[in-house]
């Protein structure tokens, strides 16, 4: 039956907005403002890397299309990063380049998910994921972990969310928001748990070089026959921008995935993939070291004022600020934020989390950063 003017069930109950609507209001203040909702970083590319950096004299065809599978220099590029960093054998058939690491895993869920049938999500989660696999018609399944003190408390966590319309398991290491590392015997376990249950191990890897204490696992290396590895240049050397990314996987699956890419973005940028394999060729490896050196010292010095555990990896702090609310709950303190010129996300953009906040501590400059993390600090009584 025609429906005009409804619209899909699926994308009609979503949220517009991942954070909060005060963003708005931030931007009319006076004086220093700190965005530290903003999960991106203040660095720019190394240089050489930057969009300044290509002109059409030297790449004809800067401005057309690129394959949809992705241009072959970045490509190559990639099957041999992959390859040193796994251990996995891994050709160019099992690559496909994409608009970011949301791009690929919007692929992935088009690929693989049918209506109705259900995503398992360690949360707290990337704000996004949930959002692709509900406007691909699945159903996002929360998995909090937060409190699982063991590779078999977390598989026991994922096990009581199981169900018949389980397809696929997503993970996020190190972790957005929490900052955490998951140890190997962690991944090990949830990969043996994809195997005997037939699931679809999703793991997402935009983090994998800004780990400070720990050591970063690759599933991957542990199921290949079942995993899909999403990566990002956004996070990993600035280029958010650019809008580039590469997922890694089962040449069969890969091939799946390529139609969806194909019939929704067609190809990721040409010049943000030249801008791709230049970095990986070139001068993102030292770029990486300095970000990470920053990013730790960062990180440390705002979680310490704040009187939590520094974190063991990516850009984040996710910071449970119950004890700090009052009758108005989570917006009346995030109002009060906003009223000291400052911008933290909310816990429930990263699943059920009602108490919680995000802040990024590499969004703006480290001198930028920490004097919000003070405004928070004070606003917090701590």
């Amino acid at each position: 039956m025609p429906r005009h003017p409804a619209y899909a069930p699926s994308v009609s109950g979503m949220s517009s907005s991942l954070y909060s609507g005060l963003a708005e209001r931030l931007s009319s203040r006076s004086g220093e403002v700190y965005p530290l909702h903003v999960g991106d970083t203040w660095m720019e590319p190394p240089e050489g890397c930057r969009m300044e950096d290509f002109r059409v004299a030297e790449h004809p065809g800067l401005h057309r299309y690129a394959p949809v599978q992705g241009m072959p220099g970045l490509l190559d590029a990639v099957v041999e990063r992959v390859r040193a960093r796994t251990g996995v054998p891994t050709e160019r058939s099992q690559v496909l380049v994409t608009t970011g690491a949301t791009g690929a895993l919007g692929a992935v869920m088009g690929g693989l998910v049918s209506p109705g049938e259900e995503v398992l999500i360690l949360a707290p989660y990337w704000p996004l994921i949930a959002g692709i696999v509900t406007a691909f018609h699945g159903r996002p399944v929360p998995v909090p972990f937060l409190e699982c003190d063991s590779a078999e408390s977390l598989v026991e966590a994922v096990r009581e969310r199981l169900s018949e319309r389980s397809v696929a398991l997503y993970l996020n290491t190190p972790n957005n928001p929490s900052g955490r590392v998951l140890p190997r015997a962690w991944v090990e376990a949830l990969a043996e748990l994809a195997r005997r249950e037939g699931l679809w191990l999703l793991s997402d890897e935009v983090y994998e070089d800004y780990v400070y204490a720990g050591e970063h696992t690759y599933a991957r290396a542990l199921a290949p026959e079942r995993t899909l590895s999403s990566y990002s240049f956004s996070k990993g050397y600035g280029m958010a921008g650019n809008r580039v990314g590469y997922v890694v996987g089962p040449v069969e699956a890969v091939a799946q995935l390529r139609k969806v890419s194909t019939h929704s973005f067609y190809s990721a940028p040409t010049a943000g993939q030249l801008a791709g394999e230049r970095v990986l060729r070139g001068p993102g490896d030292a770029w990486v070291e300095r970000a990470r050196a920053q990013y730790r010292d960062t990180g440390t010095k705002a979680a310490a004022r704040l009187g939590v555990p520094a974190p063991e990896g990516s850009t984040f702090l996710f910071l449970d600020v119950s004890q700090h609310l009052d009758e108005q709950g989570l917006a009346g303190l995030l109002e009060r934020c906003v009223e000291r010129n400052l911008l933290v996300s909310p816990g429930p953009s990263f699943g059920p989390f009602p108490h919680h906040i995000r802040l990024c501590f590499t969004c703006s400059p480290p001198d930028v950063v920490l004097r919000g993390v003070e405004a928070l600090a004070q606003l917090l009584g701590r």
